[in-house]
């Protein structure tokens, strides 16, 4: 340590450059000692020449062609500008920077290199456009999870999803295996999986077509499911029957008529 070498707490005598040590012109012309403190100092009035030769280079070519074409020769193509060059490199530059910025950024707050999103943008197939196929009812029901070779399909608001990625919940023995190979939107806002497997919306409230929103923005940002096509849905007849809510109370039969029962007599007493 350098305390040690100082233990009498005499004041440190001043550090004298030698006369015979070699010296460099630096980029402001001062004759500086050749050492490693100076090298940055040294590479930078280097490159300061360099960059002072080119530009005298250029300068001396720019002139050859303007004479070149005063004299009605032909000439190549005019070189670009060096603000024009730099100005591209260093927008590049600065563009690389603040992404690398936001990274460390995110990893250091977070934990995360993309601040934990998890959306659609994160699974590669969303940057691979898929075969969007048009199914028919009928199509879509063939890929209801029954079938372990093929892919598990289900419909929202129109729009078919893969989520074979989710077979033990769509698949067949899963808890929303009912809402496989159909597009039954109806049932996203109301909960009744099994009774309303049917894209008909009419008589829903506010907070059940909301409920619906919900699952159709879940499925098209999802980074698990992905889209593969949509069904052709056939139209509601109006003058159908709503679907019944699965949760209101079942009508209860009429109770039967029973004898009146007057009071006691002395003939009921025990």
């Amino acid at each position: 340590m350098s305390w040690l070498s100082n233990v009498t707490g005499e004041p440190k005598k001043p550090y004298k450059v030698a006369k015979d040590e070699p010296r460099i012109a630096d980029a402001s012309g001062r004759l500086v000692v050749d050492k490693s403190a100076n090298r940055p100092f040294l590479a930078h009035k280097e490159w300061r020449e360099q960059e002072a030769a080119r530009k005298k280079a250029k300068e001396e070519r720019k002139k050859e062609r303007l004479e070149k074409i005063a004299r009605g020769e032909e000439v190549g193509p005019e070189e670009p500008e060096d603000d024009e060059e730099v100005g591209l490199i260093g927008l590049l530059k600065f563009i690389v920077y603040v992404l690398l910025f936001i990274l460390l950024a995110s990893k250091f707050v977070t934990g995360s290199w993309i601040w934990e999103y998890d959306g659609k943008w994160t699974n590669i197939k969303s940057y691979i456009p898929a075969d969007q196929r048009v199914f028919s009812p009928k199509m879509l029901a063939q890929f209801d999870g029954t079938d372990p070779d093929r892919p598990i399909y289900i419909a929202i608001d129109g729009v078919v999803y893969d989520v074979t990625a989710g077979a033990k919940t769509y698949g067949k023995g899963g808890s929303y295996n009912t809402m496989a190979g159909v597009d039954a939107t109806r049932s996203y806002g109301t909960g009744c999986f099994r009774d309303h497997r049917t894209h008909d919306l009419r008589g829903l409230t506010e907070r059940e077509l909301s409920g619906i929103q919900h699952w159709i923005d879940f499925f098209k940002n999802s980074n698990k499911y992905f889209k593969v096509g949509t069904v052709r849905l056939p139209p509601i007849d109006p003058n159908s029957e709503i679907p019944k809510d699965c949760r209101a109370p079942k009508d209860e039969p009429e109770p039967e008529p029973q004898p009146a029962v007057g009071p006691k007599g002395k003939h009921n007493e025990l």
